[in-house]
């Protein structure tokens, strides 16, 4: 790295002249990887309530658990990495993942599959705000691209992980989770590598640190404040709805159509993969239309397509949530981008804060919906979530930030 790529000092963000495509993509890589292995949670319920018989409160539990574990530490390991950047990090944090797997693939017990996915849940906390700011600082100026290159990874993983476990685990039990350990030392070397990158941004930014301020958000602070707060409704409306989806939805399938837990799976992947392909989506038209409006079309479109899910039959409740997750997925990447657009000397703080926002609402919706499913039925839980995406309509109250819209909102 020279100080040519060098475009800012400080904590600014993007911090190279073009866009780094081998850094973004192997940090969507690791992604892939860090998310694979957490979605296996999630695809073990069946097999971990059939063998040591636990209620749906208790699946809810597990999920609460290692999604706090995953959120709380975030937005303190993001505001400590603005300030002091551990490129190495990002390998460290791998390490507590492959020790929860193992351990998870050997637990006897619900006492240490809590400590295990509290582990895996760490390891999560210290990855998403350090990768989430390399993504950015390779981004080249186009970070709702860089953003959705970034997240599709994790969304790939995520749909790639029931469907590795329908194949590997459920068909040899619950000790082939110790297989998916490979696939964490292989992030943690890839990630070391990533690191060495970093570093040498960071010494180049040291080299040049009076070449340029640290960027400030050009809107007034009531108006970053009130934006913020409509953001973290929309996390709430996605990450329910979602919560929902990844951990009762082959409950919900085996429960009124009567398919296997593989077949259950194979259309949990269905839904994941293209919850991957519409993140994607998400960045090229976010960077081309506006955040603004890809968060408000992709929380909000998703409505017509989860309300007809619980009325259909098997084939169209498929198509249904394959569409849900195609619409609603895109609005992620905007989101972070959006709010680090608010927040431009913060992004390590913002990105902690909406990962973790993402995991803790996913993991408190998940024991909600456990709860009420033990209380109520299936089929009743999916009947009420698919009425969250409506929340959407909030959006239309977002400031418009882009260039020259937010000189405009400062005048005023």
């Amino acid at each position: 790295m020279t100080d040519r790529t060098v475009k800012a000092a400080g904590r600014l963000p993007q911090v190279t002249a073009r866009t780094v495509y081998p850094i973004l993509f192997a940090i969507g890589t690791c992604h892939l990887l860090n998310d694979m292995i957490q979605s296996v949670i999630p695809a073990l319920y069946p097999l971990l309530k059939d063998k040591f018989g636990f209620t749906f409160a208790q699946i809810g539990i597990i999920t609460l658990v290692f999604q706090l574990t995953s959120s709380v530490l975030q937005p303190f390991v993001g505001q400590y990495a603005d300030r002091h950047p551990q490129p190495y990090s990002l390998a460290a944090g791998m390490c507590f993942t492959l020790a929860g797997l193992v351990s998870l693939a050997f637990a006897p017990g619900f006492g240490l599959i809590l400590l295990s996915v509290a582990l895996i849940g760490c390891g999560s906390s210290v990855f998403h705000p350090e990768a989430s700011r390399v993504a950015q600082m390779a981004s080249g100026g186009r970070k709702s691209l860089a953003q959705s290159i970034f997240q599709v990874g994790g969304n790939g993983g995520s749909a790639v992980g029931p469907l590795l476990t329908a194949l590997i685990v459920i068909p040899f039990g619950q000790h082939a989770v110790g297989w998916f350990a490979l696939a964490a030392l292989m992030a943690a070397l890839l990630l070391a590598r990533i690191g060495r990158w970093y570093a040498g941004v960071l010494a180049a930014i040291r080299r040049r640190r009076t070449a340029m301020a640290v960027a400030a958000s050009a809107l007034p602070g009531r108006t970053v404040r009130t934006a913020m707060g409509i953001l973290v409704l929309m996390i709430f409306s996605k990450y329910f709805f979602n919560a929902c989806m990844t951990s009762y939805f082959t409950f919900y399938l085996i429960d009124k159509f009567g398919l296997s837990v593989q077949q259950s799976q194979y259309c949990l992947f269905a839904y994941l993969a293209a919850f991957a392909a519409g993140t994607l989506l998400g960045g090229f038209m976010g960077d081309r239309y506006g955040r603004k409006y890809v968060i408000l079309f992709s929380i909000l479109g998703a409505f017509p397509f989860t309300l007809a899910m619980p009325y259909v039959g098997l084939g169209w409740t498929v198509f249904m949530a394959v569409m849900s997750g195609l619409v609603i997925a895109s609005a992620f990447s905007a989101i972070v981008v959006y709010a680090t657009d608010l927040m431009p000397d913060k992004v390590g703080m913002v990105a902690g804060i909406f990962f973790g926002l993402m995991f803790g609402l996913g993991g408190i919706g998940s024991a909600f919906f456990g709860w009420l499913a033990d209380t109520t039925s299936i089929d009743y839980i999916f009947r009420v979530s698919t009425w969250l995406p409506l929340m959407g309509v909030i959006a239309f109250w977002l400031p418009d930030v882009r260039p020259g819209k937010t000189m405009q909102a400062k005048q005023r």
